[in-house]
């Protein structure tokens, strides 16, 4: 028969080899962050500015009223970010991208880039 206190040794030995696996799961443990919409009209996108948090995805749709082809385009984004471009698209079709680091990230249409853009701000989650 076991002892008290070898019981008490052996659960403590039992939770400190758990504890370090119970960190790790922990640690890699990612929330689902939100979609946000950004409509892509002829000529613009709606809104033009948007906020978001690290881990939060933009989905820019195409209205069934676009009559042009229309593209996203990372223009500059924070260090580290891989530039990203979507296909040329029309009307019902969408584009997505998670933005994963915070800062500024400056999105055009390629075909119309003058007075097609939009800003983005990304967050770090409070």
């Amino acid at each position: 028969m076991i002892g008290r206190k070898a019981t008490l040794m052996l659960v403590g030995a039992t939770a400190f080899a758990v504890a370090p696996a119970t960190l790790a799961s922990g640690a890699t443990k990612t929330t689902k962050g939100k979609t946000r919409k950004v409509g892509v009209h002829d000529n613009y996108y709606a809104p033009s500015k948007l906020t978001v948090h690290v881990g939060d995805s933009v989905d820019w749709t195409w209205g069934d009223d676009v009559e042009d082809v229309h593209d996203v385009s990372l223009k500059s984004a924070p260090k580290g970010v891989k530039k990203f471009h979507s296909d040329p698209l029309a009307a019902g079709d969408d584009f997505k991208r998670k933005l994963t680091k915070p800062g500024t990230y400056k999105i055009i249409c390629t075909f119309h880039e003058e007075e097609m853009k939009m800003t983005i701000t990304v967050k770090k989650k409070p």
